[in-house]
């Protein structure tokens, strides 16, 4: 293991053997309580030349490791479970991460940070047998054809179903409609459950209705422009003359261009991952592993929206529409960054910002319509303010990017753990 596999395993030697059966006993005595000269299990040990049967660490004063007063056991006790199931010491640093230590703790410890920390209780866990050496790091994963294919084919139903309305009229465009509308939200589905972007832990409890939001969000995206318009200026077939007739104004191009966008989203979550895991193990601490994968965060996310600006500008180019950056490029940022977080077991905050866009833009046409009610004008005025200096548009685009904000904010802080990383089973 690069970096981490330089470091040496104390304890392994001495390491006490393991009965038939797993129980507290396989460490020794839990110290329940405070040590009998008082101190805690935390605490670090007394300074001073190692006491009698000790072993030193080679990382400072000797530290007693097999007295009652052995503050690496005591953690051991308290993380049992994460010791025993553990199949590297990364699993353990991540999950002592989790637990709130830090490598300031670490330092409590006679180690210099909490990788150090988690190769020595890996060394000091009891097995069946000769302990085996941490695993050399694995190289990351190369991307799967079945995932790289399976991201193309909301974009390939999506342009056949374009193609398809353009080409019938009457009740054949509508069920032409109907059925590309269903393949393409099953192509999506299908794709969110496999690859980079799907994820190995449970989701959230709010994940069923966060893909409603979603699927709301996209729809806005579509057809939003034309219900805004007939709120403020008169009723579903009012044009902004006062006149009536004409087709509802659907923005093809925009649900086209999201559609496409699986597949770039795939790649740069792979991208993080891939990197995030080689930087995982050739990190030495917390810290620096923080300061190393929050570049790489930033960088995943301009090349999703670097590949999604060329995108817009080919959808509209190829159906004649222009090309709408600011609406396409905040609402797949953040449903970029939700999938991201949820990937990686942060589900929460992604279902309350999703929510709450997808809220707002529900609100805006309702506060027009709520608008015309006696006495109640000022209800339509931050909508329609904003409509007059940015039309349409700017509603979903300021709602998009607020929500896109709060999640990028929230993801510098919560995907630059090791805990987010660590687990090696992680769909690539």
């Amino acid at each position: 293991m690069s970096g981490l596999g330089e470091l040496d395993r104390p304890g392994a030697a001495d390491a006490p053997e393991a009965p038939s059966d797993a129980n507290p006993a396989r460490y020794g005595p839990a110290p329940d309580g405070p040590f009998p000269d008082g101190t805690s299990p935390y605490d670090p040990p007394p300074h001073g030349p190692a006491s009698e049967g000790s072993a030193s660490d080679g990382r400072g004063p000797g530290v007693t490791r097999r007295g009652a007063a052995d503050p690496v056991k005591a953690l051991m006790h308290r993380h049992r479970a994460l010791c025993e199931r553990a199949v590297d010491p990364l699993e353990i640093a991540a999950g002592l991460e989790a637990h709130g230590v830090t490598d300031r703790t670490a330092a409590r410890f006679r180690h210099r940070d909490v990788f150090s920390l988690a190769e020595e209780m890996y060394a000091r866990v009891p097995r069946d047998g000769d302990t085996p050496p941490p695993p050399a790091p694995a190289a990351p994963a190369r991307p799967r054809a079945d995932w790289a294919l399976l991201t193309l084919l909301p974009g390939v139903l999506c342009a056949a179903t374009l193609t398809g309305m353009r080409l019938t009229d009457g009740r054949t465009c509508l069920l032409v409609t109907a059925a590309g509308l269903l393949a393409v939200a099953l192509a999506v589905h299908a794709t969110l459950r496999r690859g980079p972007l799907s994820g190995y832990r449970r989701a959230h409890p709010r994940s069923q209705r966060t893909e409603a939001w979603t699927c709301w969000l996209i729809g806005y995206t579509a057809l939003g422009d034309g219900l805004l318009r007939a709120a403020v200026h008169g009723g579903p077939d009012a044009l902004p003359d006062g006149t009536t007739g004409g087709p509802w104004p659907f923005a093809a191009a925009r649900l086209l261009t999201l559609t496409l966008a699986c597949a770039p989203a795939a790649w740069s979550a792979h991208f993080l991952t891939a990197q995030a895991r080689r930087r995982l193990h050739s990190s030495r601490g917390l810290e620096e592993f923080a300061a190393g994968v929050q570049p790489l965060l930033l960088a995943a996310l301009a090349l999703f929206l670097g590949a999604l600006t060329a995108l817009t500008a080919l959808g509209a180019t190829a159906l004649g529409e222009p090309a709408d950056y600011a609406p396409v490029l905040t609402l797949g940022a953040l449903l970029f960054l939700a999938r991201l977080l949820t990937v990686h077991g942060f589900a929460h905050a992604p279902a309350v910002v999703v929510a709450a866009a997808g809220a707002a833009e529900v609100l805006a046409p309702a506060t027009v319509f709520a608008g015309r009610l006696p006495g109640c004008g000022f209800l339509a005025t931050p909508v329609e303010s904003l409509l007059a200096a940015w039309g349409p548009a700017g509603v979903p685009s300021a709602v998009c990017a607020s929500g896109a904000l709060i999640l990028l904010i929230h993801a510098t802080r919560t995907l630059t753990r090791a805990s987010a990383h660590a687990r090696t089973d992680q769909p690539c």
